[in-house]
């Protein structure tokens, strides 16, 4: 039995139609843009279409990716703004 190699986990966050900021979790970015303007994405981001990437961050595993979405999501509109700007 071959040890599976260690695939990187991606939180990202993407702009919304509507200039709303949606943060999530993926192994893949551009499947997961792509998914989610094809409305296959999160329900939030159905409604909200087109979106467009705005940054992703790299985390060793599935854990460390959640831990930060998590973090990520409990910002206000201007923390999160800013931390878009220190990219």
């Amino acid at each position: 039995m071959s040890k599976k190699e260690p695939r990187a986990w991606f939180v990202y966050m993407v702009l919304c139609n509507d200039g709303t900021l949606y943060t999530g979790v993926t192994t893949d970015i551009n499947r997961r843009v792509e998914e989610h303007n094809s409305g296959k994405g999160a329900k939030y981001t159905r409604a909200r279409r087109p979106v467009r990437l705005r940054a992703a961050w790299s985390f060793p595993d599935r854990s460390s990716a959640l831990k930060e979405e998590h973090r990520i999501k409990r910002m206000s509109r201007k923390e999160k703004e800013q931390l878009l700007i220190t990219l």
